[in-house]
């Protein structure tokens, strides 16, 4: 019964985590929005493409993707198998398949976004401390540089401290591991572009017109 749970957790959660709400925001204005800006249907290009409260609707509804996950799907499969497959493994399982369901979307041939907003809303509810260290660490380089990738790469580095540094728990320890090495696997073109200078700072581009509908 107990590995049954542990793959109902994964695929629930997986499947919470896989509408890419930033190409739907795209295709709600008409285009396909890994045809502009960087290609990614994250919060940040959506925000440079389509504007402010685009960028930030897809940047609320990916955290709440994560969030969601991590807080609901346990309770759902204990309440569907019964009481003697709780598990605090639950919680961890769902908390790396949402971000697999958002990086690895599949409704878009299993290509998805970098996984920094759910993974975001996945340390609000599971490690909330740690989650808090790292996200102020996020805003403090940001401002600092103006570069996205930045922040996001070390405030993924540093994750896996924050999490031993307020939790001492092994589990939690290595998940975050695993959370902050996908983030940077994820980053690997923006640390291209970054070492040969050719990364963007964080601004807003002008909106392209819509696409023609396709005969």
């Amino acid at each position: 019964m107990q590995p049954l749970s542990y793959a109902l957790t994964a695929i629930v959660a997986y499947l919470l985590g896989s509408p890419p709400t930033g190409y739907l925001a795209g295709r709600l204005r008409g285009m396909d929005i890994r045809k502009h800006g960087s290609g990614n249907i994250g919060a940040t290009n959506v925000f440079r493409i389509l504007g402010r409260t685009a960028g930030i609707t897809v940047l609320l509804l990916d955290a709440l993707k994560g969030t969601l996950a991590v807080a609901a799907t346990p309770a759902l499969v204990v309440s569907v198998l019964g009481p003697e497959v709780q598990s605090g493994w639950l919680p961890v399982i769902a908390a790396l398949s949402v971000i697999l369901g958002h990086n690895y979307t599949c409704w878009l041939g299993f290509k998805g976004g970098k996984g920094i907003a759910t993974s975001a809303g996945v340390l609000a509810a599971l490690v909330p401390a740690a989650g808090a260290i790292v996200i102020g660490l996020w805003i403090v380089i940001f401002l600092l540089c103006r570069y996205v990738s930045v922040a996001s790469i070390t405030a993924a580095t540093a994750l896996p401290l924050a999490t031993w540094f307020t939790t001492h728990d092994p589990t939690r320890l290595g998940l975050t591991m695993i959370v902050g090495g996908l983030a940077v696997w994820k980053h690997r073109p923006n640390i291209r572009r970054l070492l040969n200078g050719t990364e963007n700072r964080f601004v807003r581009k002008p909106s392209p017109p819509k696409e023609p509908p396709s005969s």
